[in-house]
């Protein structure tokens, strides 16, 4: 569901204090000022220069629209071009016309700081026209000459992973779409447990048991999902998939589990394939197993997700296209960039999770299949919104937090300012 969220009135004047070097493609009256957009704290790759003309800055319309969320037409033979998508709930429609000052706005005329052009083959707009209907905020640095963009608030999915500790944090399991319990796993010996160190059932705290947990999740909105875990580190994961026995087993296993607590889904979490062995033999077997829980568990009415490494990552062993084919949605850790011993808190790269996105949806994958994994302990309050920003800008499913124990006040109000759960 897009939402633009409430209208906010761009300031940009001082957009008419920029370079005065000759744009030779560009119509009379604009410069070439290198202007750069960011959004949402990430650079923008819209395809066409944006221009100055007399004193206005012009965007690319439909790039901008794009990763703001906003559907967009052109009519070749009106020459005009048409957006529609949603505000506040209510669907707004937005008609603009080559080369006339004026817009129609669900049909009430309004008027714009300059007509429409064309450049490049793009349609170009006046920039402030996306902070007055559209609820983007809008900023200039003239400095950097940087046009800055922070996009309406919107509605996605939002998933946490209640891992060991989270206990502390599980009011705040209310502000999510789903919650992704991690109290299983698979062993050493490639069989199901609910014993270990770190993935584990817990023990009841007084009245209030595992089981209880499940139900409190549910009721309060968040659909509740059993997390299994495992990791090839020892060929443990390797040795369940490609034993007939193993397989059959765990997957009898989650699936009875997942029924008998009133998990509404699973979330396999199964890592580290196709670091050293053959990455297309593991793809093979990763995607059998995939394709036969999924459609046990479809028989009881239990959803699917699977977590993946990023494509753009050391682990090969995925086969994204057929997993997405099977799962209900793909939970992509796109995290870990960093090398081994960097300080907590060091932001993932922006570049690496913008591309781990865009390798997924060039293969074919709906966005809305797709769920960003956000590494709280990598992440501040400063830089979360960056990767939400790009959840945002793709269109994707939502996002998830690893982890709970992590959720603190100063993350919930950052996040909260920027996306909500759709409550669906």
């Amino acid at each position: 569901m897009n939402r633009w969220g409430k209208s906010a009135s761009a300031i940009i004047m001082g957009l008419s204090f920029l370079g005065s070097s000759t744009l030779g493609s560009s119509p009379a009256g604009a410069v070439n000022a290198e202007i750069k957009v960011v959004l949402d704290d990430v650079p923008l790759k819209l395809g066409a220069v944006p221009v100055i003309k007399n004193n206005v800055t012009m965007v690319p319309f439909r790039s901008l629209a794009r990763a703001l969320g906003i559907n967009v037409t052109w009519d070749s033979q009106m020459k005009t071009v048409k957006a529609a998508g949603e505000v506040n709930g209510v669907n707004k429609n937005v008609v603009l016309r080559l080369g006339q000052p004026k817009a129609e706005v669900d049909g009430t005329v309004v008027e714009l700081l300059a007509a429409p052009l064309v450049v490049n083959q793009q349609v170009l707009i006046p920039l402030n026209f996306f902070g007055t209907q559209f609820g983007a905020k809008v900023g200039w640095s003239k400095a950097t000459q940087t046009v800055t963009i922070v996009s309406a608030k919107k509605a996605i999915h939002l998933r946490a992973f209640y891992a060991m500790g989270s206990f502390a944090n599980r009011d705040r399991i209310a502000a999510m779409d789903s919650v992704a319990f991690g109290w299983t796993r698979i062993d050493e010996k490639g069989e199901l447990t609910l014993e270990g160190v770190d993935y584990n059932w817990p023990e009841a705290a007084g009245e209030i048991t595992p089981e209880s947990l499940v139900t409190s999740s549910a009721a309060q909105g968040a659909s509740p999902y059993l997390m299994v875990y495992s990791v090839d580190g020892k060929g443990e994961l390797t040795k369940m998939l490609s034993d007939e026995t193993l397989r059959n087993h765990s997957i009898d296993n989650i699936v009875r589990l997942a029924s008998d607590t009133g998990f509404g889904g699973v979330l396999l979490d199964y890592e580290g394939l196709g670091l050293k062995l053959d990455p297309i033999g593991q793809q093979k077997l990763l995607n059998e197993y995939v394709q036969e829980i999924d459609a046990k568990l479809e028989a009881i009415g239990v959803k699917l997700s699977v977590a993946v490494p990023p494509p753009n990552g050391a682990y090969k062993g995925y086969d994204y296209a057929t997993l997405a084919k099977y799962a209900d949605d793909l939970v992509i850790m796109a995290h870990d960039y960093h090398a081994k011993g960097t300080p907590i808190r060091t932001p993932e790269p922006n570049d690496k999770v913008e591309q781990a996105i865009e390798l997924l949806l060039n293969s074919g994958i709906p966005a809305d299949k797709l769920i960003l994994g956000i590494s709280l302990g990598s992440e501040t309050a400063e830089s979360v919104d960056d990767k939400l920003g790009l959840a945002k800008r793709y269109g994707l499913k939502g996002a998830s937090f690893w982890r709970l124990t992590l959720y603190n006040q100063e993350f919930a109000n950052a996040i909260d300012r920027v996306v909500e759960k759709v409550g669906k």
